[in-house]
């Protein structure tokens, strides 16, 4: 199933995104949930075509939990050698926006970065995960480009000012509940012009060993989101350009730039 969550002539809604049975091939209804996607979602039976409706953020996390140097090709590219243990930080749930939201550049940097992203969402309150069921607490996957004002991360030393603006964290289109995250594609693209392109399967610490590390270390919520990590390849945006990452079967999350 596809979740997302949609603004609509009366208001925003989770919906599933299901094939319209008048043209299966060609359109996509937007089928309301009732309140929440969690567990086992009853609808309301209102629907609309997704030319009716906006795509916003899939979720909106009380927290993102982010992984850094997941790839060992990003963390060489950052100058060292890839962690042995996961290297966690966060991101506010103000820096969330949707697809086709702007990310908007604040002008006390003077480079700000795409990072494409495999997202995994938290489906059920969750504490000291055992590795073998760190999947079986999800909802499911979504798109993440985690924004990083690179020259402001080397300044602090530590990530949270250099991650932590608002629209930091563009997430989407929406949530696939059916995804298995062990070898996906992955590629952003800068107007058109691939910069990152690597598969899933070469994360450091997989989605399973992720939930259960960050779950040792803090309660997840339903709707809570790990950010697993960003592979070789990042580089700056500059405003009036527009970033695209891609997953298989996820679908693609673009986001246009702004000076803010």
């Amino acid at each position: 199933m596809r979740l997302a969550r949609v603004a609509h002539s009366e208001g925003v809604s989770f919906v599933a995104l299901e094939p319209d049975p008048a043209a299966p091939q060609e359109k996509v209804l937007a089928v309301e949930i009732d309140q929440h996607p969690f567990g086992d979602p009853t609808f309301t039976g209102r629907k609309w075509p997704m030319a009716d409706v906006r795509l916003l953020a899939p979720i909106l996390p009380t927290k993102v939990v982010c992984v850094g140097k997941n790839y060992a090709d990003h963390a060489r590219e950052m100058g060292g050698e890839p962690p042995e243990n996961p290297v966690i930080f966060m991101k506010p749930s103000t820096s969330v926006i949707g697809p086709n939201a702007a990310i908007k550049l604040p002008p006390n940097s003077e480079r700000v970065d795409f990072e494409g992203e495999l997202a995994a969402v938290v489906g059920q309150p969750c504490k000291d995960v055992p590795e073998a069921r760190g999947t079986e607490v999800l909802l499911g996957y979504t798109i993440a480009n985690d924004v990083t004002a690179r020259d402001q991360q080397k300044a602090d030393g530590q990530w949270t000012r250099a991650k932590g603006y608002d629209t930091f964290c563009p997430l989407g289109p929406w949530i696939d509940t059916a995804a298995d995250p062990a070898d996906l594609g992955i590629r952003t693209e800068l107007d058109g012009e691939i910069k990152q392109n690597s598969r899933t399967s070469q994360l450091l610490h997989d989605v399973a060993a992720l939930v259960s590390w960050i779950s040792r270390v803090m309660t997840l919520l339903p709707g809570d989101v790990i950010l697993t990590g960003t592979p070789a390849g990042v580089g700056p945006m500059q405003p009036g350009q527009k970033v695209s990452v891609s997953i298989d079967g996820l679908g693609t999350l673009t986001n246009p730039v702004q000076q803010g």
